[in-house]
């Protein structure tokens, strides 16, 4: 597949067109990054999205495909870096509870709206796959082909995934 205009513009580093790639898939890839479950609290969503960009960026010249295939690749990046800061959090065994205990407790007006978001509620119980499926797919408006390839997985598992998420939500 041969890269387009945009693509090709960035593997030479055009700034404008980083610049273009980066304000059409920041902001979805930063959204999906704060559903998926870290328990790392030195790892936040803008972080992992920050590495990922770092990583695409040095590795740009590996990839082949469009600007709309580009989104695959970049999230499938930040998805094998969140699942690492996610594994390493459970290796080292913290707790972001622990902090808040000596920390005085102070009311965040965003997370009391957030405790009474009843979508957000019901899509974090789903199990992992189908959270994350429903989230790309439904939320971030990726079609099957896309959401397999940022999860490693095929687009028939993306189907089946999410249609059992959609029945529990619905449930």
């Amino acid at each position: 597949m041969a890269d387009d205009a945009l693509v090709a513009a960035a593997k030479e580093g055009d700034e404008d067109a980083w610049r273009t790639l980066h304000q059409a898939h920041t902001g979805r890839l930063v959204a999906w990054l704060s559903t998926r479950p870290s328990r790392d609290s030195m790892a936040s969503p803008e972080d992992v999205a920050a590495e990922a960009w770092l990583v695409a960026a040095s590795k740009i010249a590996d990839f082949q495909g469009s600007s709309s295939d580009f989104a695959g690749y970049l999230f499938g990046i930040a998805h094998k870096l969140s699942a690492n800061a996610h594994r390493r959090a459970q290796r080292r065994g913290t707790d972001p509870g622990e902090v808040e205990e000596h920390l005085p407790a102070e009311p965040d007006p965003t997370l009391v709206v957030d405790a009474r978001d009843a979508v957000r509620d019901a899509i974090s119980a789903l199990p992992d796959r189908e959270r994350e499926v429903v989230g790309l797919v439904d939320g971030l408006g990726f079609d099957n082909r896309e959401a397999a390839a940022v999860l490693g997985i095929s687009p028939v598992a993306v189907r089946v995934a999410r249609h059992r998420g959609l029945r529990r939500l619905r449930g």
